[in-house]
């Protein structure tokens, strides 16, 4: 078993920007893949960015430029999403979720809120 738990979510301004947090534990021997995923009101989850084990990244249109997924350097367990140029449409339930031997675990979610 995998337990991702995200943090750092709240209320931005529009223009603003936050970091997001997804601390790993338990099995995560062989993760291949970290995401993050969010889930607007009445809008089907989405993939925002994607980190592999070996470092590589992918990122959803809607968030090149502005968005960065990265290991913390302190804590290889923990995936960040540095979140810049905030926009009301980035406004979503973020959900870390990892890839391990074909079995998908997800994070409890975090809140992020931009206001116009």
């Amino acid at each position: 078993q995998v337990q991702l738990v995200e943090s750092g979510g709240g209320l931005v301004q529009a223009g603003g920007s936050l970091r997001l947090s997804c601390a790993a534990s338990g099995d995560i021997f062989a993760i291949n893949v970290m995401s993050w995923y969010r889930q607007a009101p009445e809008k089907q989850r989405e993939l925002v960015a994607t980190i592999t084990r070996d470092g590589s990244t992918n990122y959803a249109d809607s968030v090149k430029g502005r968005f960065t997924i990265s290991r913390d350097n302190a804590s290889k367990n923990t995936v960040l999403l540095q979140m810049y140029s905030l926009k009301p449409d980035d406004t979503a339930v973020y959900y870390c979720h990892a890839l391990r031997f074909g079995v998908s675990y997800w994070g409890q979610g975090t809140q992020v809120t931009v206001s116009s």
